[in-house]
């Protein structure tokens, strides 16, 4: 009996340090991807001919890879996401919110980017929620600073140091140069925008599931930008690029089937910043390309096939 017993000890010892030993041996491959990946992203950033910084953030492991994170950039539009979440919470309490109607006319029509501008005097009249709609999806400044107007500066703030992003601030409407001059800026930092973007992954947010899925729904809304170009159409990316002289932005959580993940970029004292967004974006996608559908030895199967094994695991 004892003899029985210590045999079965030993194979299950045997078995547990062969794949101990199996995992730690792919764990060294996995350790080699991911410096490559951060020795790309610390290039990028140290051959801009401004200032840059990156986060990126695994959403399936949780590593995170970071150049510059917690340094403070201008936003340009890409501040225009805590204003989107602000709305969707601000409805929660009160409701009739999204519906409610404001008419568009000379009064509140702001210059620069979006279609509103073009619009006829008195001709249209849309909901708060349109207004969002064309916020993201055109970086429409008109709808952006009707929604600021309509919620507070302060109120849009608070929700993003709620969010654990207390360097995320909203300082100024939109197109407004000589605030911009007096330093008047809307602010964040790499790090703090990837936290917001993960509160949105995983429907982390002061507000109803439903929300968080519309939410995520109208970032997901087909736009182009530099984060997009290295990403193939039919994935899914949820996010919002900035834009104005020597400065470029962008939030994104990119859809990768398997392997989804987080990125920020920002840019300043550069020319085209959009460059840098590209560069760090196909790093990025590089990556985790990589990784989706892969077997834990790094061949690639069928994600069917792979979910099913895993849930076959599971039970």
């Amino acid at each position: 009996m004892t003899r029985v017993l210590s045999t079965s000890l030993c194979a299950v010892f045997s078995l547990w340090w062969l794949t101990a030993a199996e995992s730690s041996a792919q764990e060294v491959h996995l350790e080699i991807l991911r410096g490559k990946l951060q020795a790309q992203l610390q290039e990028i950033v140290e051959s801009y001919e401004g200032v840059a910084g990156v986060h990126l953030l695994d959403l399936t492991t949780g590593d995170r890879f970071s150049v510059n994170d917690e340094i403070l950039f201008p936003q340009a539009s890409a501040i225009k996401i805590p204003i989107l979440l602000e709305l969707f919470r601000r409805s929660e309490v009160d409701v009739g919110m999204l519906s409610r109607r404001i008419e568009m006319n000379d009064g509140i029509r702001t210059g620069g980017s979006g279609v509103l501008l073009h619009l006829t005097h008195g001709g249209s009249v849309l909901s708060l929620e349109d207004y969002a709609v064309y916020m993201i999806v055109y970086s429409d400044n008109t709808a952006t600073n009707v929604l600021i107007d309509e919620l507070g500066m302060d109120a849009i703030n608070s929700l993003s140091e709620s969010l654990g992003a207390p360097n995320t601030k909203l300082q100024r409407k939109m197109v407004q140069p000589a605030e911009s001059a007096r330093g008047n800026e809307n602010l964040s930092t790499p790090r703090d925008a990837a936290h917001i973007m993960e509160r949105i992954a995983g429907c982390d947010l002061p507000m109803s599931e439903s929300s968080c899925d519309r939410v995520r729904e109208i970032l997901e809304i087909y736009k182009g930008g530099p984060v997009r170009v290295p990403i193939p159409r039919k994935i899914p990316i949820a996010f919002k690029p900035g834009g104005i002289t020597g400065v470029a932005t962008v939030w994104a959580l990119v859809d990768v089937p398997d392997r989804p993940y987080i990125l920020s970029v920002m840019s300043n004292y550069g020319g085209d910043g959009g460059d840098v967004v590209e560069a760090a974006s196909a790093a990025a996608f590089a990556y985790f390309s990589k990784l989706s559908g892969v077997t834990e030895y790094g061949t690639r199967v069928p994600l069917d096939v792979k979910a099913r094994v895993n849930g076959d695991r599971a039970r």
